[in-house]
């Protein structure tokens, strides 16, 4: 058996640039890493095979897993199947990134397990019709995403401060965000020199999501979270992606600690981020 974990990401603030003919957009986005993670556990065996923790998603072919092994398997071929059973603590539908990570994760697998020895922009180019966040996780690293999403510029953008999630119990269409959101070609400030060069104090001032105003004005729930880390001491709160989760930013960790508890105690699903995270990317062998 081969275990590993599929961690979740934030963006730090999101700009939608250009809505194309395609129905796509252009955007500009931070990416960075949470704990919150799913776990995987794999085995060799004479099918392929995917057990999830919960009835709430679906394990058939729409599950990115599944496509990721199917895209596996078909440009790269197999040497044999596996089974795949995964924990999943992310929500699904939270703007964390959690189907995405888990493709990223099954095509790190699947090329460690088989000696495939592909390179990371190779298996870049079997996710493509897959998701946009995919290159990010396979890459590893903090970085400046543009364009579609795929193409991601390392840069140390992991902030150095706890991040507390607050996923408030309901997925948020990602499509129905872009749709409402009004593209804006000229941002009034730099993402990249925001996010590089200015204390995180700053960002509220400086740093937003795109797609926050049109999902809050649909969920009111989601600008009260944000209002109440605010209120409980973070120094710039936020949105991820296309919602729903909702993330605070704490320079303290007794801070950080008691909000958790607050939110804990209102029934929601909180999740804790240290300072400086980097995430544990091995693929391991549990005897």
């Amino acid at each position: 058996m081969w275990i590993a974990n599929s961690y979740g990401k934030i963006n730090l603030g999101l700009h939608v640039l250009e809505r194309l003919p395609t129905g796509y957009h252009t955007i500009e986005t931070g990416f960075c890493f949470i704990e919150w993670n799913d776990r995987f556990e794999v085995c060799p065996a004479d099918h392929f095979s995917l057990s999830l923790s919960t009835d709430n998603i679906p394990a058939g072919e729409e599950n990115l897993i599944t496509k990721a092994y199917r895209a596996f398997e078909m440009y790269v071929g197999l040497k044999q199947h596996y089974s795949f059973s995964v924990q999943k603590n992310m929500p699904p539908g939270a703007g964390l990134g959690g189907g995405s990570s888990n493709a990223a994760l099954t095509f790190r697998i699947l090329n460690k397990l088989e000696g495939a020895g592909l390179t990371d922009d190779e298996l870049i180019d079997l996710s493509r019709n897959l998701g946009a966040d995919i290159p990010f996780f396979i890459k590893g690293k903090t970085g400046i995403g543009t364009g579609l999403g795929h193409s991601v510029e390392p840069m140390p953008i992991q902030p150095d401060a706890w991040i507390l999630c607050v996923y408030p119990g309901f997925e948020s269409s990602t499509a129905e965000a872009y749709h409402n959101c009004i593209p804006n070609p000229t941002p009034e400030f730099s993402l990249k020199k925001v996010l590089l060069e200015e204390e995180a104090s700053e960002w509220q001032y400086l740093l937003q999501n795109d797609l926050e105003p049109t999902v809050i004005a649909r969920y009111d729930i989601v600008g009260n979270i944000k209002d109440q880390l605010i209120d409980f001491g973070a120094v710039y709160a936020s949105m991820t992606g296309s919602g729903s989760t909702v993330f605070g930013i704490f320079n303290q960790d007794f801070v950080a600690i008691q909000a958790y508890e607050s939110f804990y105690k209102l029934g929601f699903s909180p999740n804790l981020t240290r300072p400086g995270f980097i995430p544990d990317y091995g693929i391991y062998r549990k005897d």
